[in-house]
């Protein structure tokens, strides 16, 4: 198949590999001219180093390449996901398959990436989520992992799952889109959260009860948002939520240990070299969405004000520890 991928970070870039290694016509764009030429010269991107890109792989900063394609993936970070649609929507022609890799949603709309997509091209693209526990830096180098394939159509869904599953690259296919959008957006934040954990010196004990009440809080808001309850126990909830809360590969995580170390969100964020961190963004989102769809977050809600208000995090960390009593699920003695 004649495959674009919107997007040379470096999931893009990992996942134009594992495309290119499965026999397909692949090309990689850059939004900047500068990024591309870089790319061609040196044959590695920057953020995978030792990762070889091979001579096959056509590389552009031309977005035209996507007219002719099979199969688009967009690979942006999410503020730019609807500026690339948009440039994408005169583009493509009818029954191309559109992939959305990023994990986000967006500022204002508190739209998901898959609705942005839609807003843009329209409806004559049918829409595939591709998301799961998956860092680049390990798919790039070809270690075994597994990923989900979500959307409305089963069709392009299996077709999606067929272009990329390999030996070292599993796909499961998926028709709960909000469910595997909610997930992947929302983890970031409490992966921030994690990483805090570990700035601030608390143990494993403290890791596992924020990971799991932060699960159980993402999937309250997705099954209020339409999504389904066993999502959350597969791998775009507690896969996704586990690979991104324990690996130093995660920006996120990274982000959360320094703001536990006592930085600021902002110098966090400058120490990560212009890398985005997601959850930053996608806590201001879910803020909203908690608020218009009247769940209780109490996890995202005390890192939005860590964030966005400037509270101290070691007292919105007492805060939380000394909420009202609580039952763990809504289920009652009988």
């Amino acid at each position: 198949m004649k495959v674009t991928v919107l997007g040379s970070g470096a999931w893009g870039t990992a996942l134009a590999l594992v495309l290119l290694e499965n026999g397909n016509d692949v090309t990689l764009w850059s939004y900047f001219q500068k990024e591309s030429d870089q790319l061609r010269q040196s044959r590695e991107n920057p953020m995978l180093k030792g990762v070889p890109i091979p001579e096959e792989m056509k590389l552009t900063a031309d977005i035209s390449c996507a007219a002719d394609s099979d199969v688009v993936l967009l690979a942006t970070p999410s503020f730019a996901v609807r500026s690339t649609a948009r440039q994408l929507a005169p583009l493509v022609k009818p029954g191309t398959i559109l992939v959305s890799v990023g994990k986000g949603i967006e500022k204002d709309t508190s739209l998901r990436l898959s609705q942005i997509i839609a807003q843009e091209v329209g409806d004559k693209c049918p829409i595939v989520v591709l998301c799961g526990p998956t860092h680049a830096e390990e798919v790039g180098r070809r270690i075994p992992s597994a990923i989900v394939a979500a959307s409305e159509s089963r069709d392009a869904a299996h077709t999606v799952q067929e272009l990329f599953m390999n030996e070292r690259f599993r796909v499961y296919a998926s028709c709960d889109v909000v469910g595997a959008e909610i997930g992947a957006a929302l983890k970031n934040v409490i992966a921030i959260c994690a990483g805090a954990i570990d700035g601030m010196g608390f143990g494993v004990n403290t890791k596992a009860m924020l990971m799991t009440r932060g699960l159980t809080e993402i999937a309250r808001l997705g099954v209020a948002l339409g999504a389904r309850q066993s999502t959350f126990a597969g791998l775009t909830g507690v896969g996704d939520l586990i690979v991104t809360c324990t690996s130093m590969n995660s920006r996120n995580y990274r982000a959360g240990l320094l703001l536990g170390q006592g930085k600021t969100i902002r110098q966090a964020m400058d120490e990560m070299g212009g890398a985005v961190v997601e959850g930053y963004y996608a806590a201001a989102s879910a803020h909203e969405l908690a608020q218009k769809a009247g769940v209780e977050m109490p996890i995202t809600e005390a890192a939005y004000e860590v964030m966005y208000e400037g509270r101290e995090i070691q007292d919105v960390f007492r805060n939380l520890m000394t909420r009202q009593k609580k039952d763990e699920t809504e289920e009652t003695w009988i």
